[in-house]
C-alpha cells in the first residue's frame, strides 16, 4: 500500500499526499489532518439533518425501546463487519467500499437519546457528599459553588458535543475522550487524555467499592470481617460489567436512577424526625473536616448544638477546599460523554438530553444538601445515610444504595475497560473488536482484572475521605473543567486557521491537504487564535482563562487533599480495607 507523503509541500502550499480512502488507514492515523476530519464532520451532520427526529413516548423513554426506524434510514442490505469500524490492518481493507464503510458507523450508532439521559444521571454518587460540602462552605458559598460549578459543567458538555460534532464522522468515527484531544491537539494530548480517563475510572471504581464496602459492613454490625466485605460487591460487579453495550446498559441505568432517588427521600424522611447520628461524626463529618472542636463532647459526653455557616468557616480554609473536591465529585460525567455520543443515532440530540441530565442533577443536588445541612448542620456525614442514627432505617438506605451504587460502578468499568482495550489491546496488540468472539472473551476476562486491580488501589489507601479529594483533583477535575476548554480551543484555533480566500482546506477529490507551506506550525495557531473575529478570540480568551484556572484548582486540590488526610492516615497503617477492623467500627 502507498504510504501519503504528508510532509512534502509543494510551492503553491499544497500538502501532497496520495489519496487514501479513509476505511484503508489506521484508526489513529496521524497524517490525518485536522481539515479532513472537520470535512466529514461537516458532510455527516448535513446528512444527519435529514433523519426525522425520533418521537419517543414516555414508555420508550423509561424502558429504553428501539424507536421505528424514520424513512430515511435505509438498513444495510448485508451484514458488516464491526472489525472495518476499528480501522484494523488487513490485507483486504482496499476491497472495501464507501457505502459499506459508512454503513458499518451507521450500524454501531443504535442508542436513543432517552437511554443517555438516563445514563447521565445514572452517575448520581454527588448527593451523598453535598450536605457534608455545604457544611464545609457554608450555605452561601455552598449554594453558590454548586450552582457555578453546576453550569460550568454543562457548559463543559457542550464544549465536548460542539468539538464532537466538528470532528465525528461515519467516515472518522469518534470513539471517545481521547480521540477529541488526539484530532484537535495530537498523539500526545490523546495519551494524556487516554491515561487520566483510564487512571480516574479505575480509582473512582476504587471509591465506590470502598464506600459500599463500608454499607454492607454497617449492615452486618462489624460481624463480617471487613476484608470480606467489599469483595462481595466486586464479585457482583463481575457479572453487571459483562454488558458490553451502552444501549443494553440504559435499561440497567434506570434501576440505577430510581434506587438513588428512594434513598435520597427516605433518608431526607428520616433525618427530619431523628437527631444526627454524632458518635461517627468524627470519621468524616463536616464539622471534623473543618473545626474538630464543634464535634467534640465534653467531660458529660454530650455533643455541641448544631450550628450553621452563612459564609466560610473561620480557620477552615483547607476543609473548604475539601469540601468542593467532594462537589467535583458530584459533576464528574462529562468524560463519559464522548462514549454517549459515539452510541448515538442523532448526536445533535444530545444537548438537550445533557442539559436537562445536569439540571435534574442540579436540583436534586441542591435541594437535597441544603435540606440535609439544615438538619444536621456540622455533623453532615459523607456519605449522608451513614449519618442516620436509626440503625433499622439507616440498614434500609444502605441496602437500597447498594443498587445504585452497583449500577454506577459497574458504567465505570465498562467504558474504564473500553478506553483500555481500545487504545492499548487495539491499537497496541492488534486484538480484534469487541464485536468479534475473541474479542467478547477478551473483554470478559479483563473484567475481573479492572475491578482486582481497582479495588486493590482503594483498599491500599486507608481513607476515604482523602482519596475523594485526590481523585477529584487530581483527574476529575481535569477531565470535567479542564480539557473540554483544551479541545474547543484547538478545535477553534484550527478551524479558523484555514483560510478560505485561497481555497485552503481539504480536496476530496485528491485528497490533498492546502495550507500555507511558508508557516510554521505554531505561527499557523497563532493566527488561528486571534482569527474569527473579535467576538471568537474573545473566546479564546476565555477558553484559555478557564483551562488555566482549573489547572490551578487541581494544584491547590491535591496539596489539601494530602495536607488534610492522607499523612495522618498513613500514619495508622492497619486502617485499610485488608483488615478485619471496619473503618465505621468506633468500639475498636
Amino acid at each position: 500500500m502507498e504510504k501519503p507523503h504528508s510532509g512534502n509541500n509543494s510551492p503553491d502550499g499544497v500538502v501532497v499526499q496520495t489519496y487514501i480512502k479513509p476505511q484503508t488507514r489506521k484508526a489513529h492515523d496521524a497524517d490525518v489532518k485536522f481539515e479532513e476530519y472537520h470535512y466529514y464532520a461537516q458532510r455527516t451532520r448535513e446528512e444527519e439533518k435529514a433523519f426525522e427526529p425520533p418521537k419517543a413516548t414516555w414508555r420508550e423513554i423509561v424502558l429504553i425501546k428501539k424507536s421505528r426506524p424514520d424513512a430515511t434510514w435505509e438498513e444495510p442490505t448485508a451484514p458488516i463487519s464491526q472489525e472495518l469500524l476499528n480501522g484494523l490492518g488487513s490485507d483486504n481493507k482496499i476491497e472495501i467500499t464507501n457505502k459499506e464503510w459508512t454503513d458499518a458507523s451507521r450500524a454501531f450508532r443504535t442508542a436513543p437519546w432517552g437511554a443517555c439521559f438516563f445514563l447521565i444521571t445514572t452517575d448520581v454518587l454527588g448527593p451523598y457528599g453535598i450536605a457534608f460540602s455545604m457544611g464545609t462552605l457554608g450555605w452561601e458559598p455552598g449554594i453558590g459553588f454548586y450552582t457555578l460549578f453546576g453550569f460550568l459543567a454543562g457548559y463543559s458538555g457542550y464544549l465536548i458535543w460542539r468539538v464532537f460534532l466538528g470532528v465525528d464522522s461515519h467516515e472518522f468515527p469518534a470513539r471517545n475522550y481521547g480521540d477529541l484531544g488526539f484530532r484537535t491537539w495530537g498523539v500526545t494530548v490523546r495519551h494524556i487524555t487516554n491515561i487520566m480517563q483510564a487512571l480516574g475510572l479505575l480509582l473512582i471504581l476504587g471509591q465506590v467499592t470502598m464506600l459500599y464496602g463500608e454499607n454492607i459492613s454497617a449492615v452486618s454490625r462489624f460481624k463480617l470481617c471487613y476484608a470480606v466485605c467489599p469483595v462481595l460487591f466486586v464479585l457482583a460487579g463481575f457479572l453487571l460489567t459483562q454488558i458490553r453495550t451502552l444501549k443494553a446498559y440504559g435499561l440497567v441505568a434506570n434501576f440505577g436512577v430510581c434506587s438513588t432517588m428512594t434513598v435520597i427521600f427516605i433518608t431526607m424522611g428520616v433525618i427530619s424526625h431523628s437527631p444526627p447520628n454524632y458518635a461517627i461524626s468524627v470519621l468524616g463529618s463536616a464539622g471534623g473536616a473543618v473545626d474538630p472542636a464543634t464535634i467534640t463532647p465534653d467531660a458529660a459526653g454530650n455533643y455541641p448544638p448544631i450550628i450553621h455557616y452563612n459564609g466560610l468557616p473561620p480557620n477552615g480554609l483547607i476543609g473548604s477546599v475539601n469540601g468542593i473536591l467532594s462537589g467535583v465529585l458530584a459533576y464528574c460525567g462529562a468524560q463519559l460523554f464522548v462514549e454517549f455520543l459515539a452510541e448515538m443515532r442523532r448526536p445533535r440530540d444530545f444537548l438537550k438530553v445533557m442539559w436537562g441530565a445536569q439540571f435534574f442533577i442540579y436540583t436534586v443536588y441542591l435541594v437535597y444538601g441544603c435540606f440535609i445541612y439544615h438538619y444536621q448542620g456540622q455533623y453532615s456525614f459523607q456519605p449522608t445515610y451513614l449519618g442516620i442514627s436509626n440503625y433499622a432505617w439507616q440498614t434500609v438506605v444502605n441496602m437500597i444504595s447498594l443498587i445504585g451504587g452497583l449500577v454506577c460502578a459497574g458504567l465505570y468499568g465498562n467504558i474504564g475497560i473500553k478506553v483500555l482495550y481500545n487504545n492499548v489491546f487495539i491499537d497496541i496488540f492488534n486484538a480484534p473488536p469487541l464485536t468479534h468472539t475473541y474479542g467478547k472473551i477478551i473483554y470478559a476476562v479483563l473484567v475481573p482484572v479492572w475491578w482486582t486491580i481497582s479495588f486493590v488501589i482503594a483498599a491500599a489507601i486507608p481513607d476515604y475521605f482523602g482519596f475523594i479529594s485526590v481523585i477529584a483533583s487530581s483527574t476529575l477535575l481535569n477531565l470535567t473543567y479542564t480539557l473540554p476548554p483544551f479541545f474547543a480551543l484547538g478545535f477553534d484555533i484550527q478551524r479558523h486557521a484555514i483560510l478560505t480566500s485561497d481555497n485552503s482546506g481539504f480536496d476530496p477529490s485528491t485528497g490533498n491537504v492546502k495550507r500555507h507551506s511558508s508557516e510554521t506550525t505554531v505561527r499557523r495557531w497563532v493566527r488561528g487564535f486571534f482569527s474569527g473575529g473579535a467576538f471568537q478570540v474573545a473566546i479564546n480568551l476565555w477558553h484559555l482563562t478557564y483551562f488555566l484556572a482549573s489547572l490551578a484548582m487541581c494544584g491547590l486540590g491535591m496539596y489539601a487533599a494530602v495536607e488534610v488526610g492522607m499523612i495522618t492516615a498513613f500514619e495508622d497503617p492497619e486502617l485499610n480495607s485488608f483488615s478485619c477492623r471496619s473503618p465505621l467500627d468506633l468500639n475498636t
